[in-house]
């Protein structure tokens, strides 16, 4: 089972609250905070979908761009001996260190559908 959708190249977490009997969620990868409720899958859906819709017609009559999720830039955080270790390889291969962590990305998302 998934706890996430799509719609129009957004993602959006999918959630559900007991105590209030609602699915609810909001859009991933993004600042701006797009959210939206349904009492029913089927809702849940619906309600995600108006929301980005909503997004990015608010976006176009403001004249703004809209936000786009996973531009694919990222920072992180790891242990000083791995980033010595990681950059030195990338040094040794004539490659940078951006290139060999996709490609260590690559490697491991291969096996994941």
């Amino acid at each position: 089972m998934k706890n996430t959708m799509s719609y129009r190249g957004y993602i959006g977490s999918i959630e559900f609250s007991e105590e209030d009997g609602l699915f609810f969620g909001k859009v991933l990868g993004i600042r701006s905070l797009i959210s939206y409720e349904g009492s029913s899958a089927k809702e849940l859906i619906g309600d995600f979908h108006g929301a980005v819709d909503d997004y990015l017609l608010a976006c176009q009559e403001e004249g703004t761009e809209p936000e786009i999720s996973y531009k694919g830039s990222f920072n992180i955080r790891t242990t000083p001996e791995i980033h010595r270790r990681a950059a030195i390889y990338a040094m040794n291969h004539n490659e940078s260190l951006n290139s060999f962590v996709t490609e260590a990305l690559e490697e491991k998302l291969a096996s994941v559908k």
